[in-house]
C-alpha cells in the first residue's frame, strides 16, 4: 500500500486559521505562528522608525528611495510568507501591488526571532530567501539581544557581523545610520 498523500496547502487555508495568528505557506505545508509578543512588536516598530525615517523619507540626512513595510505578505515562486520588516529600492517596487500579495523580491528581510518561529526563520525560511535572491537578511533575537547581518554572495549567506546588547552599529543596507541596539529592547 503506498503512504497517504498529504494534502498541499492552498490560499484558502490562511482565511481558515484564527484571527490571532500567522499563516505561512511553504513548501505546500501551512505554518501558522502566534502574534509576537510584545517585545517582538518593540523591535519591529522601533527598527521600522529608524530605518523608515532616513531611508524611506530621506530625514536625517537618509538618502530616502525605499519603501519598507511591516509583515509584508510576500508571494514568492508560489510560496506565501510574512516576514517582520522587509523593504525595496523604489525603482523595484515603484507602484503599489493589487491585491494581498507582493510577488517582487525585497532587498532586505529582517526576521525577529520568537522561540516559536525560530526554526522556520532560520532553518526554513533563511535558505529559501537566499534563493530567491534577497540581498540582505537580518536576524534579531530580543530576548537574547542579538542582531546577526547576512549578505547574499555568491548565492550563500556571508554573516557580516553579530552585535549584541548595547553595541553601536552600521549594518548594510543602511549603513549611513548608526543603529543603537539599546533602543530596541524592551528595558
Amino acid at each position: 500500500m503506498s503512504p497517504t498523500a498529504k494534502k498541499l496547502a492552498t490560499y484558502e487555508d490562511l482565511y481558515k486559521i484564527p484571527e490571532n495568528t500567522i499563516g505561512e505557506i511553504i513548501a505546500g505545508e501551512l505554518h501558522v505562528s502566534p502574534r509576537p509578543a510584545p517585545k517582538h512588536s518593540k523591535v519591529s516598530s522601533t527598527l521600522g522608525m529608524r530605518v523608515g525615517s532616513p531611508f524611506q523619507f530621506g530625514e536625517s540626512g537618509g538618502p530616502g528611495g525605499w519603501i519598507i513595510l511591516d509583515e509584508p505578505e510576500l508571494h514568492l515562486e508560489g510560496q506565501v510568507f510574512v516576514s517582520d520588516l522587509a523593504s525595496w529600492k523604489k525603482e523595484r517596487l515603484s507602484a503599489a501591488p493589487e491585491g494581498n500579495g507582493i510577488t517582487v523580491v525585497p532587498n532586505w528581510i529582517c526576521e525577529i526571532l520568537s522561540p516559536s518561529t525560530l526554526r522556520l526563520d532560520r532553518v526554513i525560511k533563511m535558505p529559501l530567501y537566499g534563493s530567491f535572491g534577497v540581498s540582505h537578511l537580518w536576524l534579531i533575537d530580543p530576548i537574547a539581544k542579538t542582531l546577526e547581518v547576512f549578505k547574499l554572495e555568491n548565492s550563500k549567506w556571508t554573516l557580516l557581523g553579530s552585535y549584541a546588547d548595547d553595541a553601536k552599529v552600521r549594518a548594510e543596507p543602511f549603513e549611513v545610520i548608526e543603529l543603537s541596539l539599546k533602543e530596541l529592547w524592551w528595558e
